[in-house]
């Protein structure tokens, strides 16, 4: 008696693949596991039009016979006849996805290839006809050389006839590979998938037209490239054009505060805490919340529009250059608003040596509690004029600090790829969504709940070490008639002369090495410290009180020491936050270590670099 045939249904995850697994086998399913691996198998059994049973079974959704994961791994394992405990499959059906055939055929060429007895279930097709895509099946047919079936599985349509041509496979003889694609080139592969669904539509409405016209520049190597550095650039310079107004309104909130709370107490210890710790400590952090709102604003309605997965598919190939794999985007693109659920995100990288080479790279990604540090500094040093054709200096000086930090996070990923974390990248498939209009709604529920979070964490964290830097630097107090600063007579004061010996020669003075203490709270915190040493520093000096944080930074810091304070931002491990998660998600204190080591050294060499550089080029 010969064995029962067995087939293997195939094809990318959201293909539709298990409703028509489900439609054709209804409820005679097994469920088990794989010998040696924790990856379901899912089988069922049905009946051919003679009523022989065939056993069916669901293998797990993929996107290339190169696997990423033990899922993907079985998958190709069974179709090509190496998964132990399953025999060979007679014939595949492959799943498609009708409105994303492009993507969904880079596979099917794959497994055509094998040249396994195949047939095509053209799926969803009422869905891609509803989006205005006509599809003529007997053309993709005579494109890959195998039957193709449009169905509906949720619906049970055109099951009888894949079922039909299915029968004829099993009884037929084997297919040749085809040689076009022999060796499964990706570049190749994915041509080819691109031409023969081109090829086979029949009609498409003008809006698909026109997505794949924006995406021919979209997505373009060169022209892609530049559109993403063009938005990025608009980006920042829209973070200082449209925040002079609102930072003015905060800034005059802050001062009108101080004066009250001035006029209303004795000079002392009370009318200290609340306007040189609380008031001027903490306002000088709250009052950068317009520019953050801004830049989320961008980045909120980049992924609204469907664009951000767009720059993801771009930056994938300058990530496969230095040994990153395309899964790495999202955790890094989500470290740009705080690398703590960035390196979370990094679960969803499979491979170990991947993963923990994006969690060591993720805090370089410029995140938004750095903004605050690079706009004070930036406000005060750099002159608010045009370069040209209307850009503004302060924008394009942001601009090259958030690219600086991608380089050197893409330059440290090479490194750790050819030494601590050496092994080869995997590659990287994504469907792209539709562009849409983002709804205002969602746009303004995402500023509000980032407003919320910049505020609680100016509450909370920013508040505590304000204030605990506020008791450092006004205990022990100096004695009447002594002229020595409160500051520099201060336990804070005498701990940041310390580690000024460390930090003098890269361009740092006191002050810096104060801030820099309270700052591994959070970055932020850096700006609310240098607010507060100053405010104590300035005593009941009207002239000094009525300055702001950035005319104060001006007349004490030079321009190299400015510019080092941001070189040094750009890498330094300023975030206990950061810390902790990289030590739960790497089950230890060796990398976490290992990462602080390294990017504190990455940035005293960079301030150092930049203040000897600026130094000898005489800027001042």
């Amino acid at each position: 008696m010969s064995a029962m045939p067995l087939v293997a249904l195939v094809g990318n995850p959201n293909a539709g693949k298990s409703a028509l697994f489900n439609a054709l086998t209804g409820a005679r399913q097994k469920l088990g596991n794989y010998p040696g691996v924790t990856v379901e198998r899912k089988a069922g059994r049905l009946s051919l039009s003679d009523g022989r049973p065939v056993e069916l079974v669901d293998l797990p959704g993929t996107y290339s016979l190169s696997p990423a994961s033990p899922d993907e791994q079985v998958t190709r394992d069974v179709v090509l006849g190496r998964q132990d405990g399953e025999k060979r499959p007679d014939a595949l059906v492959v799943v498609v996805d009708a409105s994303n055939l492009d993507n969904h055929l880079r596979f099917a060429l794959e497994l055509i290839a094998l040249g396994l007895p195949t047939v095509v279930a053209l799926n969803m097709v009422d869905l891609a006809t509803r989006d205005g895509l006509e599809l003529d099946a007997a053309v993709l047919s005579r494109e890959l050389g195998v039957p193709v079936i449009p169905t509906v599985a949720v619906r049970k349509r055109g099951l009888d006839h894949l079922l039909k041509d299915l029968e004829s496979l099993i009884d037929g003889p084997a297919m040749a590979a085809r040689a076009v694609i022999v060796g499964r080139d990706f570049d190749l592969l994915r041509h080819e998938a691109r031409r023969i669904a081109q090829a086979a539509i029949v009609r498409e409405t003008p809006s698909r037209r026109l997505t794949a016209a924006v995406d021919r520049v979209a997505l373009h190597p060169l022209f892609g490239l530049l559109l993403l550095l063009g938005l990025l650039f608009v980006m920042f310079q829209a973070v200082y054009a449209w925040s002079e107004a609102p930072i003015a309104m905060i800034e005059g909130w802050a001062e009108a505060a101080s004066n009250i709370v001035s006029d209303a107490l004795p000079s002392g210890i009370f009318r200290s805490f609340l306007v040189d710790g609380v008031i001027n400590g903490v306002g000088s952090v709250v009052v950068f919340l317009p520019q953050i709102l801004i830049l989320f604003f961008f980045i909120l309605m980049l992924e609204a529009t469907g664009y951000m997965v767009r720059a993801a598919f771009l930056m994938d190939g300058l990530m496969a250059k230095v040994g990153l794999s395309g899964r790495a985007f999202i955790p890094l693109l989500s470290s740009f608003a705080c690398a703590v659920p960035g390196i979370m995100a990094t679960r969803t990288i499979s491979d170990p040596k991947d993963r923990l080479t994006t969690i060591l790279i993720a805090p370089l990604m410029t995140c938004s509690a750095r903004l605050p540090v690079y706009a004070v500094i930036i406000g005060a040093f750099i002159p608010a004029r045009d370069v040209g054709w209307g850009i503004g200096l302060q924008g394009l000086v942001l601009f090259l600090l958030y690219v600086s930090g991608i380089i050197g996070a893409m330059l440290v990923a090479l490194a750790l790829r050819m030494t601590v974390t050496k092994g080869k990248s995997g590659g990287f498939l994504m469907e792209m969504p539709k562009y849409q209009w983002p709804r205002p709604r969602d746009i303004a529920l995402g500023l509000w709940q980032r407003a919320i979070i910049f505020l609680k964490r100016a509450g909370t964290i920013i508040f505590a070490s304000t204030v605990i830097l506020w008791v450092l630097l006004s205990f022990p107090r100096v004695p009447d008639g002594n002229p020595a600063s409160q500051v520099d007579h201060s336990i804070a004061g005498r701990i940041a002369g310390g580690l000024n010996v460390v930090l003098e020669p890269v361009g740092f003075n006191r002050d810096i090495s104060l801030a820099l203490i309270p700052a591994m709270a959070a970055r932020e915190v850096a700006v609310s410290a240098l607010a507060t040493v100053y405010s104590i520093d300035a005593g009941d000096d009207e002239a000094k009180l009525e300055q702001s944080l950035g005319e104060r930074l001006k007349n004490k810091w030079s321009l190299p020491t400015a510019l080092a304070f941001l070189a040094w931002f750009i890498f330094a491990p300023q975030c206990i936050s950061t810390i902790a998660v990289t030590r739960r998600e790497t089950n230890g204190w060796k990398w976490p270590a290992f990462m602080v080591g390294y990017l504190f050294v990455l940035a005293y060499l960079a301030a150092g670099a930049t203040y000897w550089t600026a130094t000898a080029l005489g800027l001042s």
